[in-house]
């Protein structure tokens, strides 16, 4: 009981401090403190559940609970949020949605109408310049990675609308790639009809799920 009593002392702390620096942004406060309540939860879970190894399993659990603490081990840092402006900007009036996700990602959602004709996967002309203007962005930001998944509606057999979804991804990559992104920081793939949005009963529905999301990722350092 004393040993978790002290824990909580040190989070309260950790906490404190870090919400007070002056010279952390608000997106650097929230990673920071979050890193560190988790590292002291999650030594105090490794010291609980240690037996005879204390120190190694709370150290393990410090390491766990300082990826989960800061949002799933990425940073959303001032770069993160200037690319998401930049490509709100880029994307008004396109129908492409911009967000941070949960675990401090940057998520490009391109529904169909803008990216692929049904079972297709070469590139729409509209796309181009959002793409192209992606690609900036990437190039000036070079520590982050980037995932393409690739999405089809429920019409067809899984069996042809894998290789689909795959395709989209891969050809949003080579479009990347050729724009000067690194293909070894872009991993790509593809759910087929496993992930809808909304109700393939309906075209408009079906329409939704064919998409390609893109996400970038700055890892916590």
């Amino acid at each position: 009981m004393k040993r978790f009593t002290i824990a909580l002392t040190v989070i309260a702390f950790a906490a404190g401090s870090l919400a007070g620096c002056a010279n952390m942004g608000e997106t650097e406060r929230t990673t920071g403190t979050g890193a560190a309540i988790g590292a002291v939860a999650g030594g105090l879970l490794g010291a609980a559940t240690a037996g005879g190894h204390t120190g190694r399993s709370a150290a393990t659990g410090a390491a766990i609970g300082a990826a989960i603490g800061a949002g799933g081990g990425y940073l959303w840092s001032r770069h993160m949020q200037e690319q998401k402006a930049t490509m709100e900007q880029a994307t008004q009036g396109t129908g492409v949605n911009v967000t941070q996700t949960a675990d401090n990602r940057l998520k490009l959602e391109i529904p169909s109408d803008v990216s692929f004709d049904t079972g297709r996967y070469d590139i729409k002309p509209q796309l181009r310049p959002v793409l192209d203007r992606f690609a900036t962005t990437l190039n000036q930001n070079p520590v982050t990675h980037v995932t393409i998944v690739g999405h089809t509606d429920n019409t067809g057999t899984d069996a042809i609308n894998q290789p689909l979804s795959v395709n989209r991804a891969a050809a949003t990559r080579d479009y990347l790639v050729a724009r000067g992104v690194a293909t070894n920081r872009i991993a790509i793939d593809g759910r087929s009809s496993r992930e809808p949005v909304a109700d393939n009963a309906t075209a408009a529905g079906r329409a939704m799920n064919r998409r390609v999301e893109i996400f970038v990722a700055e890892a916590a350092r």
